[in-house]
């Protein structure tokens, strides 16, 4: 098979299992044992890695060939491969078998080929010589394809994700598997997005967005004559030029400057740089030029990026620290031609700069005042302190603000609409996930804002720090994911060793972080109890902290 997907990054497929039912369209839903290294707990479709063994499925596949669904799958050969693994998972975990007898009629669930999913499970028995076996048929032409997702950067796994829908055999019930999975539902699309974001059901963003579309459906009959005529696009996988030092180098899928160098250079000549260079500006939209102030570091990476918005008249976001140099460089690059400036947050590498460039110009200043008594930039006084949703025109669009606490109580991040381009502040940051520290850190906020940016029509996230970077909903399900997996590790430990202070609860949750960091961690470790409080499910006294008992 011919994926294209660096090494690190394993090719998987999901299928996910629809039905009719008598108050509308209902979907299949796994979950995960509570001990899975990946997603423990989680609420998934069935599906799993694409085996070596799949393709040689193609000699029992009925319908469309590999050619003509590679095609569909922008892949040059091995799309087949994908649909077929769908079938096999589906199989060794809900029990469910797409496939055909010799007569063409579909398998019921007293088939012979049923007794022998516990071989196929533990792979002795691949998914071929299961049909050889049984003289079954895989009717490829049943499944549709439905979505394409790959891991970002970060998880110790990543997985390039093809996703597929079909209609459940009406003679199959589904038994999970009980070893991987320990429980399965059939439940509306509504009312699974319902559960999980009240906290009862965990889920990735794949299984959330693909819970959105299915909604959007009354049978499963027209959700798949939808997904056959509407295939995903293609997400870019090919190696990418780019120049560092001077020097050509090749750019592969998910290095920092990837996603950037595919939109800045589309005919892939080799002109953008990978290497951010203070002071140097860079049109990284249009009518949006990055300059990155000299202030590199552990906490700010290259520098705090500046974005400068306008073609003759402009807007700041984010001067970032009162640095003489920085201020010249802007005001130079406008030409002094500045009419507002627009701050994500106060802290110390972000604001300061305003003063000298509201000096300078007069500008009108947007943003929210510092936390009183937080280490901020106290001396930040906006005219205008948006609200979630209000807008602000520039001379490069409109700016939709919006309210993103967490890392900062006073955190925006602002969407500019016409170009769906997210300036995310230290939101959303690239390379690592942003400090929680409470008090002014909260992570019960910081989730939910999360999610409620997955609301917005986002094509690119433009950080504070970094490279703009592609796929956001990608992103921003890996944050939410790293941070309820850290959540379950917490309040598994706190369950064992209640009642416990905080150090030892550190030291047991981030038993995978080097010990040196530990007091870093347990910022960190507070602001998930904090949550954890919050949500009815921790409470803390005498400085010992202890699970609430569950009913």
């Amino acid at each position: 098979m011919n994926n294209k997907s660096p090494k690190d990054i394993r090719p998987a497929a999901t299928l996910a299992l629809v039905r009719d039912a008598q108050n509308g369209l209902e979907i299949l839903l796994l979950q995960r044992t509570w001990g899975a290294v990946f997603l423990p707990g989680y609420y998934v479709f069935p599906g799993g890695t694409v085996d070596q063994h799949d393709t040689h499925g193609r000699d029992h596949a009925d319908g469309p060939v590999d050619t003509e669904i590679s095609h569909t799958m922008s892949l040059s050969e091995g799309g087949a491969d994908y649909m077929l693994a769908a079938v096999r998972e589906c199989f060794e975990e809900a029990g469910v078998l797409v496939a055909v007898d010799s007569d063409k009629r579909t398998i019921s669930a007293d088939h012979a080929a049923h007794n022998d999913r516990e071989a196929v499970f533990r792979g002795e028995l691949s998914l071929a010589e299961l049909c050889r076996r049984h003289q079954l048929t895989i009717p490829l032409d049943r499944l549709a394809y439905l979505s394409h997702w790959v891991t970002p950067p970060g998880p110790p796994r990543r997985f390039d994700t093809r996703f597929f829908v079909t209609k459940v055999p009406d003679s199959q019930p589904v038994q999970h598997d009980g070893d991987e999975t320990i429980d399965h539902v059939w439940i509306s699309p509504a009312k699974a997005l319902e559960e999980h974001r009240a906290g009862q059901r965990l889920m990735t963003l794949p299984t959330i967005r693909t819970l959105r579309v299915l909604r959007d459906f009354d049978t499963a009959d027209d959700l798949m004559r939808y997904a056959w005529a509407n295939p995903p696009e293609p997400i870019p996988s090919q190696p990418w030029p780019a120049t560092r030092r001077g020097k050509a180098i090749i750019l592969e899928p998910g290095s920092p400057a990837y996603d950037e160098a595919n939109k800045l250079d589309p005919e892939a000549e080799g002109s953008t740089k990978a290497e951010i260079i203070p002071g140097e500006a860079i049109e990284v939209a249009a009518g949006v030029i990055r300059l990155t102030a000299p202030n590199p570091g552990m906490m700010t990476g290259p520098g705090t990026n500046t974005y400068i918005l306008g073609h003759e008249r402009f807007t700041l976001l984010d001067p970032g620290p009162n640095h003489a140099g920085h201020i010249e460089r802007i005001l130079e690059l406008t030409e002094g031609k500045i009419d507002s400036v627009v701050v994500t947050h106060t802290h110390l590498d972000h604001s300061p700069g305003t003063r000298a460039l509201k000096e300078k110009t007069g500008c009108r200043v947007y943003g929210r005042p510092a936390p009183a008594g937080a280490s901020q930039d106290q001396a930040f006084a906006p005219d205008d302190q948006p609200e979630h949703g209000d807008l602000i025109k520039t001379d490069a669009g409109t700016l939709k603000a919006l309210h993103t606490p967490g890392h900062a109580s006073n955190h925006l991040c602002y969407l500019l609409e016409e170009q769906e381009l997210l300036f995310s502040g230290d939101h959303i940051m690239q390379g690592s996930t942003v400090v929680i520290n409470p008090p002014d850190g909260d992570m019960k906020a910081y989730i939910e804002s999360m999610y409620d940016l997955l609301a917005e029509s986002i094509r690119f996230i433009a950080p504070a720090h970094g490279f703009l970077m592609g796929h956001p909903e990608a992103i921003i399900d890996y944050l939410i994911t790293h941070r309820l997996t850290r959540e379950h590790k917490i309040a598994k430990a706190l369950e064992k060793l209640s009642p416990v202070n905080l150090k030892d609860l550190t030291s047991k949750a981030y038993g995978d972080v080097p010990t040196a960091i530990h007091g870093i961690a347990a910022r960190s470790a507070l602001a998930h109890l904090l949550k954890l409080e919050a949500d009815g499910r921790a409470l803390q006294e005498n400085e010992l902290w202890q699970a609430t008992p569950t009913t």
